[in-house]
């Protein structure tokens, strides 16, 4: 059976099945939509948990920079995985005793503040439009390739796939159908891993295959043939770095900052029955996510070594079938500047120019074909890849949809509401946001993992200091919370908006504040955030007795 066939047998059957868990836990009422009714046990909620996490910037994007970025690429390593260290120990406990719906409930009524409520709906429902971004992105770039179609075809069958399974099944339908694309996207990653670590270290297991020697009987290690392979080439070796030590940092820091004020991963934690759970399923989220996050690198090295070993100094017109293949879609382009017909693949530091281009969110995508694998591993491939895309884009269009119906109606503007007719809103509010993310998704900012590191930028600089200095600050005010997501928002948005929208040529470290690129401007965002809440809760009236009863209640074991 041909690739596609293999592609179109194994995600249609991945698609039936999660369509078939939506239908059987579709939600009946608003609990139901909004938390599962709290009822999810800690090992399925740290598996869809991690489902959630794990989004097309992990599966297809993140083994694609580390790949082209070498050492620079373990930024979105440290990040995202300290991120879930943050999130278990500082976050997750507490909104799960708070106990409500969503983060701006607990913003709300910690600082017994509407408008603090509004302006932490305003934050969520923009960090997870930017978040989703990337995932309808992603899903676009596996539907191009697999279903021979153009990006924006692949995006808008992704949208109705999303709307069906988010609008009708709610949290509920969306936990157990996270559950199950948990199991396709870890297997699909793992399955063609393990067959080319066999196949160039003679190891099964890819962790062991990355730090061990090649198969070929040469004694070289896997790394320094990369590194001679890169060097050769005039790219940077694998194994060092070109970002500022300054930039490394904040970077990671907000990565791991913004994971753990990201809405569709704190949401998780009131799905389950008690606090206790709530640390339970942190824990087993963080198992299975480093499932995949320990794999990654190993991938990425065997991808990039594989590709500088067939591509460079060939024949264009004898250049393996996956090239022109993603050259169909726009994903690889080849230029032959000197005419000699031969690929001329260089980096910065050799003579003459680069002739080929390839994106790199597709080389988790590519690297069976790369290897030459069997073509079900292929279809297995972009299955896990739709599930990655797939359950985070539900996650999040369920934050934007219970946001608007729950917070800005329910609780801030239509109180008398009735449960109908507040599940009626949350759905047309996905509806809308569908719409939305697909228009971003055929028209992205950047890489599927850029596009999402601003998200986590965002969220670090608005919802992370908010609610922790909710449960850990007995003296911050409503004035002063708003204060700092105001300013914390507002300026990450505008640095990035800058570089990337209005002067991209500028979007270099000569003219990055103290060197520090638009994915790292969260962190610097987060400290103004604090300083700016700290100085206007100190000059503004003391939090009400209410507010600190909730604090008090919720720091309580």
């Amino acid at each position: 059976m041909s690739i596609q066939g293999w592609t179109f047998l194994l995600v249609g059957v991945s698609f039936a099945l999660y369509i078939g868990v939506a239908i059987a836990t579709r939600a009946r009422n608003t609990a139901d939509f909004f938390v599962a009714s709290g009822h999810v046990p800690p090992v399925l909620n740290g598996m869809a948990t991690a489902a959630d996490w794990m989004s097309a910037a992990s599966f297809i994007s993140m083994a694609g920079l580390i790949s082209f970025m070498g050492y620079d690429g373990s930024v979105y390593l440290m990040g995202w995985t300290g991120g879930y260290v943050l999130l278990a120990l500082l976050v997750a406990p507490y909104l799960r005793k708070f106990g409500q719906f969503t983060v701006p409930d607990f913003i709300g009524d910690r600082y017994a503040s509407r408008a603090a409520r509004i302006v932490a709906v305003a934050c969520a429902i923009f960090i997870s439009f930017t978040y989703v971004a990337g995932q309808m992105r992603g899903v676009g770039i596996v539907f191009s390739r697999f279903l021979d179609v153009e990006i924006e075809t692949g995006v808008i069958v992704g949208m109705a796939i999303v709307f069906f399974y988010a609008v009708l099944g709610g949290m509920k339908g969306i936990t157990y159908t996270q559950v199950a694309q948990y199991c396709v996207l870890i297997f699909s990653y793992l399955v063609p891993a393990i067959f080319i670590s066999i196949l160039m270290t003679g190891n099964a297991i890819p962790q062991l295959g990355f730090g061990s020697t090649l198969a070929d009987g040469s004694g070289v290690a896997l790394l320094d043939r990369l590194d001679q392979l890169s060097l050769d080439l005039g790219f940077v070796a694998f194994t060092e770095g070109t970002k500022g030590t300054l930039d490394v940092f904040f970077i990671t820091a907000a990565l791991m900052i913004g994971t753990a004020g990201l809405p569709h991963v704190i949401v998780r934690f009131y799905t389950v029955p008690k606090v206790a759970a709530a640390r339970s399923s942190a824990g087993w989220a963080l198992v299975f996510i480093a499932i995949l996050y320990t794999t990654a690198p190993a991938v990425a090295a065997f991808a990039r070594t594989n590709l500088l070993q067939t591509i460079p100094g060939q024949p264009y017109a004898e250049l393996p079938s996956w090239v022109h293949n993603w050259e169909k879609i726009g994903l690889v382009e080849f230029n032959d500047h000197d005419g000699d017909g031969l690929v001329r693949y260089v980096g910065p530091a050799a003579e003459g120019k680069n002739e080929l281009e390839i994106d790199r969110d597709i080389m988790v995508l590519a690297n069976p074909e790369i290897a030459n694998l069997p073509a079900w591993v292929v279809g297995l491939v972009a299955a896990g890849a739709l599930a990655a895309a797939l359950s985070t884009a539900a996650g999040l269009l369920l934050v934007i949809s219970s946001s608007v119906a729950h917070d800005l109606l329910k609780k801030s503007f239509a109180p008398d509401i009735s449960e109908s007719a507040e599940l009626l809103a949350a759905r047309i509010a996905a509806g809308f946001a569908v719409l939305v993310a697909g228009y971003f998704g055929i028209r992205p900012p950047g890489f599927v993992a850029q596009v999402v590191a601003f998200a986590f930028g965002l969220a670090a600089a608005s919802i992370f200091p908010a609610v922790t200095l909710g449960i850990f600050s007995r003296k911050m005010n409503a004035p002063g919370a708003i204060a700092g997501m105001v300013a914390g928002i507002g300026f990450t948005a505008s640095y990035i908006i800058y570089f990337k929208f209005l002067a991209p040529e500028l979007n270099t470290a000569d003219h990055w504040l103290w060197g520090i690129s638009p994915e790292g401007i969260g962190t610097l965002g987060m400290v103004l955030n604090f300083a700016v809440a700290y100085a206007v809760a100190a000059g503004t009236p003391a939090p009400p007795e209410r507010s600190l009863a909730l604090v008090e209640r919720v720091r309580m074991p």
